[in-house]
């Protein structure tokens, strides 16, 4: 009996030690705040509301949470296959210009085959642009940590060159501004719409239902398994006959595809075109996501609730308490930092456990 109590209080304690990471995190906000002679309170009122407070805040959390969710189910399943995958941020990149490529440039105008169609095809650029680090690290053991990093510049870097030249918006070169952004996408590519006139859209559905299917391929299946298995400990999988370097680079393929789903949904959903910064750190933002959901898929779900908040309340808190954007990138990279801590303090805790039985 007390040994599973003793279990119980370890998981619940491992769950919600992330969440006091982010609230000693915004507890270190407040002496910022002070320290620039802002009002703590009105300035966390203002975020909350911002994030929570009506309809159309909640809308709008939503809308930030989906990218959110599927680059943190990619990360989940990149970490439980014992490989890290920092490339979030060019695998949205390139999914969100593969799927706008495909929308403007193939003459289908069927929407049901063509929203699927666009989506796959940004599923298997990140899937792609994950798989290349993947491969590198099977077949030569190179870290994924400096590839996937590196991918992400040159993401950036081709998405610069595409929408300043070959995708630019014709209207663009015409009118003689040539801002970087491809054309509108055709109408009938749009996801659907939830709640009109917002831009909240069936992507979300889908990034739920993924949530759910990334549990049970991990879960429930050989496949997840061997992942999971890989990432407990490569000797011990490889010792079984699980071909390790092929589930690691499995691992960041899945991984990447989500992320290029996310830079999909972002353009056929919400931006229905390719800008700069089309990413909007969502990558980034990602892995501290899956990390506050415990690297679990459906855990992830939550977290990515949250800090779609934080994201879309902190701008209320900048205008209402008129703080730079930098307070606002700040208090996000403590929380990234408190978050990550929290989780190798929960893991060395596990460990422990471990080794005293």
């Amino acid at each position: 009996m007390i040994s599973k109590l003793r279990s119980l209080f370890n998981k619940t304690f491992d769950a919600i030690i992330p969440l006091f990471a982010t609230l000693l995190a915004l507890f270190l906000g407040v002496f910022m705040l002070k320290a620039l002679g802002k009002d703590p309170l009105a300035a966390y009122a203002a975020l909350f509301e911002g994030a929570f407070g009506s309809q159309r805040a909640i809308i709008q959390t939503i809308i930030k949470a989906t990218p959110l969710l599927l680059v943190g189910i990619g990360v989940c399943i990149a970490f439980r296959g014992g490989v890290i995958n920092i490339g979030g941020e060019g695998q949205i990149i390139v999914g969100a210009l593969a799927s706008a490529a495909f929308a403007l440039y193939v003459p289908i105008q069927s929407r049901w085959i063509m929203i699927p169609l666009c989506l796959l095809t940004s599923m298997l650029a990140g899937a792609i642009w994950g798989g290349v680090p993947g491969i590198l690290k099977a077949k030569l053991g190179v870290n994924e940590i400096l590839t996937t990093v590196m991918m992400n510049s040159i993401a950036v870097y081709l998405s610069n060159f595409l929408l300043r030249g070959p995708m630019i918006d014709p209207h663009e070169i015409e009118m003689g501004t040539r801002a970087a952004q491809t054309a509108l996408l055709p109408e009938y590519t749009f996801l659907t719409r939830l709640a009109p006139p917002t831009q909240l859209n069936t992507g979300t559905i889908l990034a739920l239902i993924l949530a759910g299917v990334a549990f049970v391929m991990l879960f429930k299946t050989t496949i997840g398994y061997r992942i999971r298995a890989v990432g407990k400990s490569a000797d011990a999988s490889r010792y079984a006959g699980i071909k390790v370097p092929f589930y690691q680079a499995l691992a960041l393929i899945l991984g990447g595809s989500m992320a290029g789903l996310a830079g999909g949904i972002e353009v056929l959903g919400v931006q229905h075109r390719v800008m700069e910064n089309i990413s909007a750190n969502y990558g980034f933002n990602g892995i501290v996501t899956a990390l506050f959901g415990s690297l679990h898929p459906l855990g992830t779900i939550p977290a990515a609730f949250l800090f779609g908040g934080l994201m879309v309340g902190g701008n209320k808190l900048q205008r209402t308490v008129q703080v730079h954007s930098a307070f606002i990138d700040t208090l996000l990279g403590i929380i990234v930092l408190f978050v990550v801590a929290a989780k190798i303090f929960s893991t060395r805790r596990s460990k422990k456990r471990a080794i005293n039985g």
